[in-house]
């Protein structure tokens, strides 16, 4: 039976909703739980999940709705108790904290006059229009925000553009600027490589490679995954390359992609092809058979990052061929597949890519809904699709899907291998590897009593400064019986030369191209040098926890306390929207 309780003008993130959900969910009797705010977005998904009441309906934007699925209505105190006693440890943890925080722009502005950066975390439905007046504050916007209309994107780029700031997203997961995390981010040591990047745990995967190879980053410029779509055609990443071929501490420029638009990709090739730096390029998916004079090509994220580290010290770039080690496990005949669970969703294309190559799939990746790659009884999943994630903890937070699929395919007599792979740093889990490790032992226990080995190959994405302890984590994997590897390309390949495949690497010459494209003409804007060349002061509008990461890698933040306006009501939101935009406009011509 379904039971709703409503807490009037009781906001919370996302985040903190999750972990509360994932809380209650623990308690005996509870069969089912979802905690959110009463948005109408967040109301479909109540309905997706079954758990939408007539209670529910009368919850504001502004309204906390728990909805639980119980036999037992006499639990229902204990879970309001639960509840209260989580909101108050929050409120807690807040108030020793010593971020300043306001309610509006103007407070917020006022508390911090020299902020360049707005960093926002809020429902999609209301990213653009929060994007919007931090662009006429003049600040740069990272919208770690999804859902944002693709329209919207557009608009916001052409606008920063015009003014000479950068839109780092929507759906941006990962940056780092002047070694200050933003979002999902791993604490990588300084250097002399600039990244830019349409993928979030591309530009985790190879930085973190880069600061275990002993090189360094100076900024990493994640641009959104839409950025190198026709639609938006590369502003942000154009623009992040002209300013790091003109920021000083930066000697290599590293560019990264998922699958890119073609005409796209070949004005961001020009656009490299111009400027003074070396650049190394890698598009998911793409497999080069060349590189070009101080412009390389990468296969993959292991790959990018060894060539960058060359560069950066001034080292001739040589071939990159991955060494496996094969481990002797002996499968039954019946054992042939890989089947990949990942929280890394660039990752999850890396693993579908090399798979998709050994096996020589004519098609490519071939896709079916909630997966990367499906054929032949292989699989690869993204655990951050959005159709894993609907009202649910993303899987870098929350074990639990990913141990139902791993079981899964461990009670599958044609499966071989399990690769994973464990993300660590700022916005992850404290110890996915020790929250893995009890259901990895169990299948490989079952596995044995039936008769039969499982691989379980996994990398863990990391390095030592974060607030994971890296090689602790890579024990933990070990011990449970994970075969540990450096990279995820490594993982793959191992995976696949277990069942009797192997990827073929491209020996590759320089070679001169001729281009039709033509390079666009950018100059960096003084606003975009000074982003990069100084820690942030950022405005922080959403998730509590991307503050406290800015400070304690010495940024400086205000915390916006952001709440819905206009109740929550969209069509007066885009009328306060028009409003806010002719005042700053007027405010110029001023």
């Amino acid at each position: 039976m379904l039971h709703t309780i409503i807490k009037e003008n009781a906001y919370q993130d996302s985040v903190v909703l999750m972990l509360l959900t994932n809380k209650i969910s623990t308690i005996a009797g509870v069969n089912r739980v979802s905690i959110m705010m009463g948005t109408p977005a967040n109301k479909d998904i109540f309905g997706s999940s079954g758990l939408r009441t007539e209670e529910l309906e009368k919850a504001s934007a502004n309204d906390m709705a728990i909805v639980v699925d119980t036999d037992d209505a006499s639990i229902l105190d204990e879970i309001l108790t639960e509840v209260d006693a989580f909101l108050a440890s929050q409120a807690t943890k807040e108030s020793s904290n010593e971020t300043e925080t306001a309610r509006t722009w103007d407070k917020a502005m006022k508390l911090d006059p020299d902020a360049n950066m707005a960093l926002i975390s809020i429902p999609g439905t209301y990213a653009a229009s929060e994007a919007d007046r931090a662009l006429d504050e003049g600040l740069h916007a990272f919208i770690f925000s999804d859902n944002v209309p693709i329209e919207e994107e557009l608009r916001l780029k052409q606008k920063a553009h015009e003014k000479g700031l950068l839109v780092m997203g929507p759906d941006c997961g990962t940056g780092i600027v002047n070694g200050v995390p933003m979002a999902f981010t791993n604490v990588v040591k300084p250097g002399n490589i600039g990244i830019v990047g349409a993928s979030g745990t591309g530009i985790q995967e190879v930085s973190t490679i880069i600061d275990r190879l002993g090189g360094g980053v100076t900024n990493a410029i994640g641009t959104g995954g839409r950025d190198l779509s026709e639609t938006v055609g590369g502003i942000t990443m154009l623009d992040a390359i002209a300013a790091l071929d003109k920021q000083a501490d930066t000697d290599v420029i590293v560019v990264i992609s998922k699958p890119p638009a073609k005409a796209i990709r070949d004005k961001v090739l020009a656009l490299l092809r111009t400027i003074s730096k070396p650049a190394v390029t890698i598009f998911l998916g793409e497999k080069p058979t060349y590189h070009e004079e101080n412009l390389y090509h990468a296969y993959t994220l292991e790959e990018t990052a060894r060539i960058a580290v060359q560069l950066a010290k001034g080292q001739e770039v040589t071939a990159t061929e991955t060494a496996i080690d094969v481990p002797n496990i002996s499968f039954t005949p019946e054992q042939k597949h890989l089947k990949g669970y990942y929280s890394g969703g660039t990752l999850a294309s890396e693993a579908a890519m090399l798979i998709a190559d050994a096996l020589a799939l004519k098609e490519g990746l071939i896709k079916q809904d909630g997966y990367i790659l499906k054929t032949e009884g292989h699989e690869v999943i993204d655990l951050g699709d959005d159709i894993y994630t609907q009202g649910k903890p993303h899987p870098m937070i929350d074990p639990e899907k990913r141990i139902a699929f791993i079981r899964d395919a461990a009670n599958d007599p044609e499966t071989a291998v399990i690769l994973l792979d464990v993300v660590l740093g700022y916005g992850s889990h404290e110890d996915m590897a020790g929250q893995l490790a009890p259901a990895i032992k169990e299948v490989i226990a079952k596995a044995k009593e039936a008769g039969r080995e499982i691989a379980v190959i996994g990398t863990v994405c990391g390095t030592l400064q974060d607030p994971q302890d890296y090689n602790e984590q890579r024990q933990t994997l070990e011990a449970a019986g994970v075969i540990v590897k450096d990279s995820n390309n490594e993982a793959v390949r191992t995976g696949l030369e277990l069942v009797g495949h192997k990827v073929e690497d491209n020996d590759k010459a320089i070679q001169k191209v001729d281009s039709e494209t033509t390079a666009p003409v950018l100059n960096a804007s003084d606003a975009m040098l000074d982003l990069l060349a100084k820690q942030p002061r950022v405005i922080n509008v959403g998730l509590k926890s991307f503050a406290e990461a800015i400070t304690e890698t010495g940024g400086r933040v205000v915390q916006f306390d952001w709440r819905p306006v206009a109740g929550g009501d969209a069509k007066l939101q885009k009328v306060l929207q028009f409003l806010n935009s002719y005042r700053a406009e007027t405010a110029d011509v001023k």
